[in-house]
């Protein structure tokens, strides 16, 4: 009797576990099936959208390839256009830099149109932010005031030699852009001066006129002859080729120091053979003037030494 009811109670827990088996299964079926659902439906909600963004990327990137390619041949029409004018170069430069940005403002807004912002959108955020980013812009503001009047007024133009007492700087100007001067060093470094500081401050433009002046001081010792060095000088810029003859030459005594009889010499040349002339001038002063026993005294102390 035992044994039967142990038999019995074994068929009923392998039964159990059967059923549970199959349940476990179906359950199992159930949520694949619900997984399943759930993927079709996603991908039949977002499939469409993906789609849609990445045609309206790769529109966006053709786009933008297509605009900049335009607004280069666009600048270079307008900048030979300018040049047959005879307008001048620096304001060449400064327009076709304000084209270049205008016309990719434009274009970035076609490209914001595709992913459906509006223009009216971003002209209603940069009203409501436009203290702060008239703020943050000032410095660009007021350079790009100081371009214009560096255009208006004229200090200088591209290919003058000048000097910007507000900072320090000095160079040839290579371009004159909308917020930026950019000039270049006689040891060919590069400076961006910012067109606000130059509008505004002092600059010396040592190349505005075609003319210089040569202003020398020489200065011999009491004991040389001074008529003997007056003709020595008058002789040394009368042979330099580079001197201009229609100009005025003067020699002259400028004071009398504490060691040296101080003599001027001044004399006109082109602007662009200021340097090199006055280095060769100088030059020639020392090996005539040594030539000739005219002595150009030097700073020396002398030392007495006296015995208790």
């Amino acid at each position: 009797m035992c044994m039967c009811l142990g038999a019995a109670t074994d068929i009923i827990s392998e039964g159990m576990e059967k059923l549970e088996n199959l349940e476990g299964i179906e359950s199992l079926e159930n949520l694949q099936k619900i997984d399943k659902n759930l993927v079709k439906q996603y991908l039949k909600d977002y499939i469409p959208d993906l789609l849609n963004f990445a045609i309206q990327l790769v529109l966006a990137v053709l786009l933008y390839i297509i605009g900049k390619h335009l607004i280069s041949f666009a600048r270079k029409v307008v900048r030979k256009t300018l040049e047959r004018r005879g307008v001048d170069l620096g304001v060449r430069q400064f327009l076709d830099s304000i084209l270049k940005y205008f016309l990719f403002i434009v274009l970035w807004l076609m490209i914001l149109t595709l992913f459906g912002i509006t223009t009216a959108s971003v002209v209603a955020v940069v009203g409501s932010a436009g203290l702060t980013l008239g703020l943050a812009l000032q410095g660009s503001l007021e350079n790009f005031a100081g371009g214009v009047l560096i255009l208006l007024l004229r200090p200088f133009r591209v290919g003058d030699y000048i000097v910007s007492n507000a900072s320090g700087y000095e160079g040839t100007v290579q371009e004159i852009t909308t917020f930026y001067t950019k000039l270049t060093t006689i040891d060919n470094r590069v400076i961006m001066l910012p067109n606000g500081s130059l509008a505004g401050g002092a600059i010396v433009n040592a190349t505005g006129q075609l003319t210089r002046r040569i202003d020398l001081n020489v200065g011999i010792s009491y004991d040389s002859d001074l008529h003997k060095a007056k003709e020595l000088l008058a002789y040394i810029v009368a042979k330099e080729s580079r001197v201009l003859t229609d100009q005025p030459v003067d020699i002259y005594v400028s004071e009398l120091a504490e060691s040296s009889v101080e003599m001027g010499c001044r004399f006109w040349v082109k602007s662009e053979d200021y340097w090199p002339v006055r280095w060769d001038t100088l030059e020639a002063v020392k090996l005539i003037f040594d030539e000739h026993g005219i002595v150009i005294p030097f700073r020396q102390v002398d030392v007495n030494i006296k015995n208790s």
